[in-house]
């Protein structure tokens, strides 16, 4: 199916931990820039710290149901882990989503935002074991739309150089795009790192490399946590789209709907 209208796809509110924008100022921040949004709130389910990072979804629904619309969908951001698998699939048994991102945030438990993760590693080391994990999930999550920021690690490991180079790591990316591919699963270009030179020219070298390998579909998402930042970098994330041949999507009901290049 096609829309012509763009949506930024990826965004937080007040349902999750670490964000306090409201849904009334995602709507109009929407609408201000002509964008459709989709709210997908974070869910880690067993966070090290009690009670962060969960979200009653029944109440989720019972609050924005009034808000959804042709252009304003609710969703939702798994952290993957592998021993919660089914736990996470269950979240989503009867719930009417329209939208699911699958992520890694924690490895072994632990959040890869906490320095300690890095202490006494190489960042060969923490990157081999990042993607081992975003592997395993992927292949084994097979109830989720997109995969969400690739290039998570980046924000947050403490080396001197934490870009994701697809150069430095052509096995483990490989086999996480060709896993994606085969599922038929899309990949989300997560626009909070584009106005980063360096960030957006690796991103586009996996962004080329999952064409290759036969991926088709991509998400455009901002990750906002604000009302300033939805829409962020979108004109460079269509770029990147269009030079790797991805077709752009917004999920509704779980289907993919095709956004005009």
């Amino acid at each position: 199916m096609n829309t012509g209208k763009m949506f930024d796809t990826h965004m937080h509110t007040r349902f999750s931990t670490d964000s306090r924008m409201t849904i009334e100022e995602a709507v109009r921040q929407g609408k201000k820039l002509n964008l459709g949004i989709i709210v997908t709130e974070h869910m880690d389910l067993d966070y090290p710290e009690p009670q962060a990072f969960i979200f009653d979804i029944d109440e989720y629904f019972r609050t924005y149901e009034r808000f959804r619309s042709e252009t304003v969908r609710l969703g939702i951001e798994l952290g993957m882990r592998c021993d919660l698998i089914e736990e996470n699939r269950e979240l989503l048994v009867g719930r009417p989503f329209d939208y699911v991102i699958g992520s890694i945030h924690l490895i072994d438990r632990i959040d890869i935002y906490q320095e300690h993760f890095y202490h006494g590693r190489t960042k060969r080391e923490v990157y081999g074991q990042y993607f081992e994990s975003m592997l395993a999930c992927v292949k084994d999550y097979d109830f989720i739309d997109s995969l969400g920021h690739i290039d998570y690690i980046a924000r947050y490991a403490r080396f001197a150089d934490t870009e994701v180079r697809y150069e430095e790591f052509p096995d483990y990316i490989d086999a996480v795009l060709r896993a994606l591919a085969e599922q038929e699963k899309a990949i989300e270009i997560n626009t909070r790192r584009l106005d980063d030179d360096a960030a957006a020219e690796a991103l586009c070298a996996i962004y080329r490399r999952f064409h290759e390998l036969g991926g088709r579909l991509v998400t455009i998402g901002s990750d906002a946590h604000r009302p300033q930042d939805i829409g962020k970098h979108f004109d460079r994330a269509m770029a990147i789209a269009r030079s790797c041949r991805l077709q752009p999507v917004a999920f509704k009901a779980r289907q993919p709907e095709y956004i005009a290049l």
